[in-house]
């Protein structure tokens, strides 16, 4: 597992580190019922307080990313279907607004916005 914390960035390092691994959970680099590293030994990785990589993994145990099995550690929770396909639809509809507002800057017509999608499904088949 992989998790590089941005000084620079805006974002609090707790959120950095829930987004990262939340992350790696949604593309299935972290595998349901995989350990995670202990939350001591993540923040003395990071070199960051204990009290930050904890805030991390109560919120990803919180939303259902992780499990917490007393006196051995945390793990991947098993993915849930529903919550996975809702939030790939977040992400779509984020898309489909980001193409709605560049379409119209280059004046593109609904059946060119239609034509460009239709192109690009094919081009997956």
């Amino acid at each position: 597992m992989h998790i590089l914390i941005d000084n620079k960035s805006g974002a609090p390092i707790y959120d950095q580190i829930y987004s990262q691994i939340k992350s790696q959970i949604m593309s299935g680099s972290l595998k349901e019922d995989d350990m995670l590293p202990s939350i001591r030994g993540l923040a003395k990785d990071l070199r960051i307080s204990f009290i930050t990589t904890k805030r991390a993994y109560e919120e990803l145990e919180k939303d259902g990313f992780l499990y917490t099995v007393p006196g051995k550690g945390c793990f991947v929770a098993p993915v849930n279907v529903e919550f996975l396909r809702e939030e790939n639809l977040k992400k779509i509809e984020g898309h489909l607004e980001e193409i709605v507002k560049l379409a119209a800057a280059c004046d593109l017509s609904r059946q060119d916005i239609m034509e460009m999608v239709k192109f690009s499904m094919e081009e997956q088949e």
